[in-house]
């Protein structure tokens, strides 16, 4: 396993650093480029997508093995903005080798941003039959499993997985992240600050990675009405300037404001932060993120730019994220910018009328209860408008 693919699958470190100076220690290894290649792709920042294609640019002039010519058709796909078709081709890698932890890796993202929990959990299933629990490497699988696991509901099972896999590294931050999904989907909010805190330092320091499961505990928190408690985790553990870390930044203020907490001039640096990402329109999680930056901070200039991208982005009807944007992400970012404007009733309407596929957006339940919670309130925000009148 190269040392990136490592860190890729242990959420530790820089991996997509350490993989792009394997490619350049070693300028002929297709391996080394395929890492590279494949982690770009990993990324939600279309710049990196657009980096991916110079890679793979390379790697078409090489001499590959057939598993790795396997993984660059893979990689074309997904750079054809087609990722279930990616998932396919990764599908048969571990058809072919369960034990490609790349395939398998790359293959569990895209799923997670196409909001496929129940292809996450068959893929999982099917290599774990292959896989011997002294395998290197194990424990990752297992905490993947997990999170599928939860994300389909069952969560003592995935409870049992995740235990498995820090029995067997307990420093696997993928199985911490499962166990605090579980303990967030099971109402288990105080057991979840006290497990999770108490474990801290085996998860600090992974990046995005810890700042998401900081931002488990503030969720706990806030559902417990401790917003000063969840706030104090915005300022002092949510403040990183990756993609991730914004989206969890964001997602905290907009559930903070939805509460009616006092933010003062936070939703203002969070809207700042993403302002260079208003016209991206790659990722529909990442606009809806973006747009509650936006509206919270009252930045209408941006929003308006957020939603005239998406509107060009849907113009062009081909690839993953146009039926993620037309079906979901446009939609509910319009609803953020009416709820902004006051208009309660269109914003309640519009998130009503959101489709079955509405998980499409990407994400975890928990991600995307944000859509639920802000229907609730521009509905409680409307029937107190009306009682106002009256």
């Amino acid at each position: 396993m190269s040392p990136a693919l490592a860190e890729f699958i242990a959420h530790r470190g820089e991996p997509l650093a350490t993989a792009r100076a394997a490619a350049r220690a070693a300028p002929h290894s297709g391996e080394a480029h395929l890492v590279e290649a494949s982690l770009l792709l990993c990324s939600r920042d279309v710049r990196d997508f657009e980096r991916a294609g110079w890679v793979y640019s390379r790697l078409g002039r090489m001499k590959l093995t057939r598993r790795e010519a396997a993984h660059l058709r893979a990689i074309a796909a997904a750079l054809d903005e087609d990722a279930a078709g990616a998932c396919r081709v990764y599908d048969e890698i571990l058809a072919d080798d369960p034990h490609d932890l790349l395939a398998l890796a790359v293959a569990q993202v895209l799923d997670y941003y196409l909001g496929n929990a129940e292809s996450q959990l068959r893929r999982t299933t099917r290599v774990l039959r292959a896989w011997r629990g002294t395998t290197p490497g194990y424990h990752a699988v297992l905490a993947m499993y997990a999170y599928a696991l939860q994300e389909c509901g069952a969560y003592e099972e995935a409870e049992a997985a995740a235990h498995r896999a820090l029995a067997l590294q307990p420093r696997d931050v993928r199985a911490h992240h499962a166990l605090a999904h579980v303990m967030e989907m099971q109402g288990r909010l105080e057991e979840g600050m006290r497990w999770l805190g108490a474990r801290s330092a085996l998860w600090t320091g992974a990046g995005g990675a810890s700042t998401h499961l900081w931002w488990h505990i503030a969720l706990y928190h806030l559902e417990l009405g401790r917003t000063a408690q969840a706030l104090a985790i915005h300022d002092h553990r949510l403040q990183g300037d990756s993609l991730s870390e914004r989206i969890d930044a964001s997602a905290l203020l907009w559930r903070l404001h939805l509460a009616g907490a006092a933010l003062g001039d936070r939703f203002r640096v969070a809207a700042a932060r993403w302002a260079p990402h208003a016209e991206d329109a790659y990722c529909a999680f990442n606009d809806l993120h973006a747009m509650m930056a936006f509206v919270g901070a009252g930045r209408r200039d941006c929003a308006e730019r957020l939603l005239a991208a998406q509107e060009r982005r849907v113009a062009r009807p081909w690839g993953a994220n146009h039926d993620m944007t037309r079906l979901v992400g446009l939609p509910a970012c319009r609803a953020l910018a009416e709820f902004g404007r006051g208009d309660f009733a269109a914003a309640a309407q519009r998130l009503r009328a959101l489709p079955p596929v509405a998980h499409r957006i990407g994400g975890s339940h928990a991600q995307r209860d944000v859509l639920h919670l802000t229907r609730a309130a521009a509905s409680a925000r409307r029937a107190l408008t009306l009682a106002h009148a009256a």
